[in-house]
């Protein structure tokens, strides 16, 4: 019975880019995965305040790394503070040789990473395979908590 319920709720995506056309095409990309509603945000703060009031319904944040204002890895690590159990992707154009993004990576607050320029293909199967990690975990935590 609990699996059910977990099942028909919806889950929420936010993809979080500062360039509108990406979270466009990203969201327009991802509307055939059935079972989500996707939010996309220009503004990573505001994208951390709908996560705050959502969290519980969050399953996964897709977000650039260089963004005004909140940068990806700031980003990430809030909205894992928040609710661990949410997946993450960062996405970046720039090459990554930064220490804190290794850290991250290794304690699991990055779960995936994408390089810009990304094929919808590659975007489509990543994320399905967060969502699908994501229904293991919860559904693994909820077995083991009854």
């Amino acid at each position: 019975m609990v699996r059910r319920k977990l099942a028909n709720r919806k889950r929420l995506v936010a993809i979080v880019d500062d360039e509108k056309d990406i979270t466009v095409l990203f969201r327009d990309a991802l509307q055939r995965i059935k079972g989500i509603s996707i939010f996309a945000f220009t503004n990573p703060l505001m994208a951390l305040e709908h996560f705050t009031i959502n969290k519980e319904q969050y399953v996964l944040v897709i977000s650039d790394l260089r963004m005004p204002s909140l940068n990806g890895l700031e980003l990430v690590k809030k909205i894992k503070d928040l609710n661990p159990l949410s997946r993450t992707i960062l996405m970046t154009a720039f090459e990554i040789d930064d220490k804190l993004f290794q850290e991250y990576s290794k304690k699991e607050i990055i779960n995936a990473f994408l390089q810009k320029p990304i094929r919808l293909d590659d975007l489509f199967v990543v994320v399905n395979k967060q969502l699908h990690t994501y229904e293991l975990q919860k559904n693994s935590r909820v077995d083991y908590n009854n």
